[in-house]
């Protein structure tokens, strides 16, 4: 009878588990070099975009550092709202090593649907210090007014 011994790694099992997640929920996946060490990768990516609404509009706003304004692009069709652009990054030098890349690079893309009473004919769009702001103006139908109540 031959009896093998296998290590157990227990942060090698955490890490597995974590890309499992990671892949159920549409995030890259860590890679490591095979001793719980990240190795330097470029990641997929997709902004971080929060959306608020007032009586007059919805409006989204996005992070995009270090992304040019000509590298985005903000598209309305059939009832969706896309935004999509790329990062660059930037070309390794001669005398540069890179230790470690944690930002991500490359195209990204993210859809919203829009709401119902946005009105997709007048969507407007700035980008100012990294942050892309898309106004979703509000059908009149949609805005609420202000209802007199008379005394009898």
């Amino acid at each position: 009878m031959i009896n093998t011994l296998t290590r157990w790694e227990p942060l090698r099992e955490m890490e597995d588990f974590q890309n499992r997640l990671s892949t159920l929920f549409g995030r890259p996946q860590r890679r490591t070099n095979g001793h719980g060490r990240e190795e330097i990768t470029l990641a997929d990516w997709m902004p971080l975009a929060d959306v608020t609404e007032d009586e007059k509009e919805y409006l989204i706003k996005a992070e995009l550092p270090e992304v040019k304004k000509d590298d985005v692009k903000v598209a309305v069709e059939n009832g969706v709202l896309t935004i999509s652009g790329e990062r660059q990054f930037e070309k390794e030098q001669k005398n540069k090593k890179y230790h470690r890349v944690e930002r991500a690079y490359g195209s990204f893309v993210r859809s919203f649907t829009l709401p119902e009473g946005a009105d997709a004919d007048k969507v407007n769009a700035e980008f100012k210090d990294g942050v892309l702001k898309v106004h979703l103006p509000k059908s009149e139908e949609v805005k609420p007014k202000q209802i007199e109540v008379k005394v009898a």
